[in-house]
């Protein structure tokens, strides 16, 4: 497959743009395969192309229901950042966020990275110990984030209002090197990636049962006939609960809809992202000139991928104190994603009770940060059979053993 460059954009506008390759193929399913990702999302992709970079694994193939990146992966609010509280949460959100920084070279594709900054705002006293209490944790984990006071947060952001009658700033926590990228980029970019090794991305294909002979995986049935695999790595986040009952084991997940919207573009007035746990809303400017805004999940369980009248108009109501700026702008698109919750707010990256077949969910609403570093060690999970020490804490077992890894507070909002 040919590199994208400066020289390569001028040679095919010299012919009229009539060279181009198409980005990955879209072969028919072979009978068999070393090993079967389901999910063409961020985080399948990932898990394939850290699978052949870095295990020489590449006999995969990568099973979307639907089309590429059309779950979460393209419809989250492209937040980026690794202020997380628990040591295991750090690491992996960390790994992840240092990967995002040379992920358009490693790729070869231009996955829009912008390291603008994320300020999460403390808007009540227990707020300020708790993210004052994030930022000791980090100092020690090794990930740079400060506590800042509000006139520091007035500096930083100039159209957020700090002295709201009901929720005042009284400081936040800033992470500079958090920031966010472009979230169909990133699906593309892997796809693309696992497409050069030779990978199978196979779109259109619903997997609809798990074959299993002796308590180990031994392939899958799908609209496009059985297809053979000797490991099968599940990554679908809101369907999770679906594919391990179809594989013979529950999960301690719940589904709910998370949703966003834009609005109508304006010109550049915000240049980092802020999030407000207390008001459950967060918001940043798009390169297009949208404020992106995002808000709770839904309470109670549901698979749908719309949004609800009465959350929009609670975020909404809450960020219109803190930025009057936006409060005459008109909404442009609303949508939902489904989102995968654990009770301590922490993924699953686990082997299962199925005998080489591995999960990866739970991201809830932090997904999108994630991918990278999540990739990386799923995929070192699924080529070793075995825990690595970025997932090594993940597993299922630990809620039979009552380790929880409480992320409550660092993901609030939870984002």
């Amino acid at each position: 497959m040919r590199r994208y460059s400066a020289f390569a954009i001028a040679r095919e506008a010299a012919r009229y743009h009539t060279g181009w390759e198409r980005a990955w193929r879209s072969p028919a399913p072979k009978s068999d395969y070393e090993v079967i990702v389901i999910g063409a999302g961020g985080h399948g992709l990932a898990t394939a192309y850290y699978l052949g970079k870095n295990h020489g694994i590449t006999n995969v193939a990568i099973l979307e229901k639907g089309w590429l990146g059309g779950g979460n992966t393209g419809r989250n609010t492209t937040i980026i950042r690794s202020n997380y509280l628990q040591d295991p949460s750090a690491a992996i959100y960390e790994k992840a966020r240092s990967l995002y920084e040379t992920l358009s070279q490693d790729l070869n594709y231009n996955v829009m990275f912008s390291p603008r900054g994320v300020l999460m705002l403390a808007q009540t006293q227990h707020e300020i110990r708790g993210y004052q209490r994030t930022a000791h944790a980090n100092a020690i984990q090794g990930v740079k984030t400060e506590w800042i006071g509000p006139q520091k947060v007035k500096e930083i952001c100039p159209i957020m209002n700090i002295h709201g009658p009901r929720y005042p700033v009284l400081g936040g926590l800033w992470q500079a090197r958090g920031g966010t990228a472009r979230h169909d980029a990133v699906a593309w970019g892997y796809a693309r990636a696992c497409s050069d090794m030779g990978m199978d991305i196979i779109q259109q294909c619903e997997v609809t049962g798990v074959e299993q002979k002796g308590g180990v995986v031994t392939g899958v049935q799908t609209t496009k006939g059985r297809i053979g695999t000797k490991k099968l790595a599940i990554v679908v986040a809101g369907h999770s609960g679906v594919l391990a009952d179809m594989a013979g084991f529950r999960l301690p997940i719940e589904s709910v809809a998370l949703q966003a919207l834009v609005s109508e573009p304006i010109k550049p007035c915000m240049d980092i992202v802020v999030m407000a746990n207390t008001v459950h809303g967060y918001m940043s400017q798009s390169d297009k000139g949208e404020m992106v805004i995002g808000g709770g999940a839904d309470g109670y369980n549901n698979y749908t991928q719309r949004g609800s009248f009465h959350h929009v108009e609670e975020t909404v109501r809450a960020l219109v104190e803190t930025f009057p700026i936006i409060s005459r702008l008109k909404m442009l698109r609303w949508w939902g994603g489904i989102v995968d919750m654990t009770g301590d707010r922490s993924p699953i990256l686990s082997k299962t009770p199925l005998g080489n077949c591995f999960i990866n969910c739970g991201w809830g609403t932090g997904g999108f940060k994630a991918i990278p570093g999540s990739g990386w060690g799923m995929a070192e999970l699924v080529a070793k059979g075995e825990p690595g020490p970025l997932t090594a804490e993940f597993g299922l077992d630990r809620f039979t053993q009552g380790r929880f890894i409480d992320e409550s507070v660092a993901a609030g909002v939870a984002h």
